[in-house]
């Protein structure tokens, strides 16, 4: 069923690029169509009229040359009259130069708008902010190798951009129309400004009337924007909050696994909260994790809550992470007992399923900002959330979500690989007081 966007447009085609998971899935319910997130690079069957396709092509830990490569293709497999927005990172991380350059090529122009303001992050004179400091004067970029860009401008490179102030942004819609053809005529890309998700909408309004064949780019933000008016006149597709609806159960009888791949005290003290509700919590040792063998096991209660995470108390060797989070994904894949997944970061996320087979899901809603439920081939629920998202009570509030009511799960175990015994100092984790949380985002060691 082709589904009528608001103000009577023309259904039509979606394309949307991610550079990691969480952000494919805060983009697929953020657009507000029907349509599905494949697990790619590789090819996938282009959208219906009226649908959406979001590809998460696994770029944000690849070399530039090797991520720009995959953007390219992704984006010449497009057909004619497709909408194309390609999902940043709020933060500004990743690949942004190389694969912004690649997405810019052969396209009539490129909007670029990488406000998110439902996560207090604002966009002034080309700069990001952080709940009103700028980016550069924040710790938000303690997890990475490179220094914190000081602008949108800096973080694209050598793409050639223009800075479109508030002030145009608020003004007439034909006036930034004109403002932003008048720019992309010139070989400018237009970097927006935004403090308010109407900025954002005043963006969508007025690059839409330029053309399919003018690209977006921008957060979640700008696709909830493009979604407000893409999307269907009346009911949400599909954006339910709080419990699920009674049409999108989980069978009682399937345990839930709250994957952890954030290292910050905010994510102790989401952890923690869990626990005092009854679930059960097992730290793997980054060392094990990162070791190559049979995957670390760990107790699952069949019918409870159970929460696994890393501890990296004694620090993860340089050059390791990915080994680790592959040893993270493995020991999630040995569980014997299918279960519904909730999944903290993007990297996370993404090798867990990989190593589950799983390569494609279907939006089902959103618990809170940047937690999306969806659901696998086979019925399973998956909620994605990325590390820098939620407050000290979000892994609570999903669980709550996806499990109202659910017993008490006692108890801590020791993990283990294979037949080996209990590793001394793994396993039970006793609850911790919360510890004040940061502002700042989460960074994520995984």
């Amino acid at each position: 069923m082709v589904i009528k966007p608001r103000g009577g447009r023309e259904p039509c085609r979606v394309l949307a690029l991610a550079d990691d998971l969480s952000g494919a899935a805060e983009t697929a319910v953020a657009l507000r169509l029907p349509g599905r997130i494949v697990l790619g690079p590789a090819p996938a069957a282009p959208p219906a009229e009226g649908e959406a396709l979001v590809l998460d092509l696994d770029t944000r830990q690849l070399p530039a040359e090797e991520a720009a490569r995959i953007v390219r293709e992704a984006v010449r497999g497009a057909a004619a009259g497709t909408v194309l927005i390609k999902k940043t990172d709020s933060l500004l991380r990743g690949n942004l130069a190389a694969e912004a350059a690649a997405y810019a090529g052969g396209a009539a122009g490129l909007v670029i708008a990488p406000a998110l303001p439902v996560a207090g992050r604002t966009v002034r004179d080309g700069v990001v902010h952080l709940r009103g400091t700028p980016l550069h004067a924040t710790d938000a970029w303690r997890a990475e190798s490179l220094p914190v860009p000081p602008s949108v401008a800096a973080a694209l490179g050598d793409l050639r951009t223009a800075v479109v102030p508030l002030a145009a942004v608020r003004s007439s819609r034909a006036d930034l129309t004109g403002r932003l053809r008048d720019l992309m005529a010139a070989g400018l890309r237009p970097v927006c400004d935004a403090e308010t998700d109407a900025d954002l909408d005043a963006v969508i309004a007025a690059a839409l009337p330029l053309g399919p064949g003018v690209r977006l780019m921008g957060t979640g933000g700008l696709a909830a924007a493009l979604g407000r008016v893409l999307g269907p006149a009346g009911a949400d597709v599909p954006s339910p909050r709080g419990p699920l609806p009674p049409d999108q159960p989980c069978p009682p009888g399937r345990p839930l696994l709250v994957v952890v791949g954030t290292a910050e005290p905010a994510a102790v003290a989401q952890i923690a909260q869990l626990t005092r509700a009854g679930a059960r919590h097992t730290a793997l040792p980054a060392a094990l994790l990162a070791e190559a063998g049979p995957p670390l096991s760990f107790p699952v209660d069949p019918h409870g809550i159970t929460v696994v995470s890393v501890d990296n108390s004694r620090g993860i060797l340089t050059g390791s992470a990915r080994r680790v989070v592959a040893g993270l994904a493995r020991a999630v894949a040995a569980v014997p007992h299918p279960a519904d997944l909730v999944l903290t970061g993007g990297e996370t996320a993404r090798r867990v399923l990989d190593t589950l087979g799983v390569t494609r899901l279907h939006p089902a809603g959103e618990i809170h900002h940047g937690a999306v439920h969806c659901r696998t081939d086979d019925g399973r629920s998956v909620v994605t959330r990325p590390g820098s998202y939620g407050d000290t009570g979000s892994l609570l509030r999903i669980a709550r979500a996806l499990r109202p009511v659910h017993p008490a799960v006692p108890g801590d175990g020791p993990a283990v690989r294979g037949d080996r015994p209990a590793v001394p100092g793994v396993g039970s984790v006793a609850p911790v007081p919360p510890p004040s949380v940061s502002s700042a985002p989460q960074g994520e060691v995984l």
